[in-house]
Parts: C-alpha cells; sequence; structure tokens
C-alpha cells in the first residue's frame, strides 16, 4: 500500500481524461491568439482548425484539434505526479508534525496545494513551452514542427534559458490556483462529509 503512488497513478488518469476537453480548447485558442487574419472568429477557427490535416494519422479525422495532446499528457501527467504526492506529504506532515496529528483545515490545505502547485509549476515549464509550440503547429517564420524532438531542437537553438520562458507568471498562476482550488476542495469535502 502506498499513497503516493495512487495519488499519482489517479492524477495522471484524470490528467489524460481532462486534456480530451482542455487540449482542442487550447488549440483553438492559440489559433485564434497568434492568427487573428485567418481565425478571426470561432466558426472560422474551427474549420482552419479541421482542415489541418498534417501530422498524426489521426489528423486526417480529427484535423488539428489534438495536435498537442500528446506532449500535454507529457507536460500534465508529471505535473501531477509531482504535485499531488507533495500535497497529500505536506498536508500529513503538518497534522503530525505541527498540530499533533489534528487535520489541517481547509486554509492550511490550500497553503499545502498553493505550494505544491507552484513547485510542479516550475519544474515542468520546460515541458510547457515544448507544448506551446508544439500545438501552435509552426515557428515564428512560419516553418511547420516536424515532432516533439524538432520543437526541442530548434527552441534549444535559441538558447537553454528558452525552455524556462513565462515561469514566473505559470507559478504565480499555478500557485493562486492551487491555493483557491485545494482550499475550495478541503472546505467543501468537510462539510460534505456527514451526507
Amino acid at each position: 500500500e502506498n499513497p503516493a503512488l495512487s495519488h499519482m497513478m489517479a492524477a495522471s488518469f484524470g490528467e489524460a481524461a481532462a486534456c480530451l476537453v482542455r487540449v482542442p480548447t487550447e488549440v483553438i485558442k492559440a489559433k485564434m491568439q497568434t492568427d487573428p487574419l485567418h481565425a478571426s472568429s470561432l466558426p472560422k477557427t474551427f474549420q482552419l482548425v479541421l482542415s489541418e490535416t498534417h501530422g498524426s494519422p489521426l489528423s486526417k479525422f480529427t484535423g488539428g484539434l489534438y495536435r498537442g495532446y500528446g506532449i500535454t499528457l507529457m507536460r500534465e501527467i508529471p505535473f501531477a505526479m509531482i504535485q499531488f504526492p507533495m500535497y497529500e506529504a505536506l498536508k500529513k506532515y503538518w497534522a503530525d508534525h505541527l498540530q499533533d496529528g489534528v487535520p489541517v483545515n481547509p486554509v492550511q490545505a490550500a497553503a499545502c496545494g498553493s505550494f505544491s502547485g507552484g513547485v510542479a509549476a516550475g519544474l515542468t515549464t520546460p515541458l510547457d513551452v515544448i507544448k506551446t509550440r508544439l500545438m501552435l503547429g509552426a515557428d515564428k517564420d512560419g516553418r511547420l514542427y516536424q515532432s516533439v524532438g524538432d520543437v526541442v531542437r530548434r527552441t534549444s537553438q535559441e538558447g537553454l534559458g528558452v525552455f524556462f520562458s513565462g515561469i514566473q507568471p505559470r507559478v504565480m498562476w499555478i500557485s493562486i490556483g492551487g491555493f483557491v482550488f485545494f482550499g475550495a476542495y478541503e472546505g467543501f469535502k468537510s462539510a460534505l462529509s456527514p451526507i
């Protein structure tokens, strides 16, 4: 019986399912943000993305909607495997060592979620950079990316620091989001536990 392994596996399966919705949404959003000339409305953008059939054999059916699904999983699963076990371990440590076995309250759990989310966000930023570039489909000069390896190779030519582009806002928003999510989760779990 290994609670950390259980948390990692459950988080991984949950992320895989959530990405079935998250990835197409991100692809559409990114296209609208980076190609306003051709992607000026949601219907036009959806048609444009569906017409993008380069890449995987599946793209013949789904267009570019799931471009980046694999790399998104490669970002989300390590993120979840860091965040959830760390969150649970921090709650346990806080309860056992700082409160004589009294479980943490929702605000304390929120702090644990904020910290664990921030650490996970920082450590997975390079994967986020790769995922974002792959989902855009092409570099700033319009050259199509061929694979994850191609994205890594071309990005590394810009300098290794590029892999940490956006780390500050990523850590900040995920830390804030972790505080809100885990605080609300633990608060409602406590409030609803008699049900």
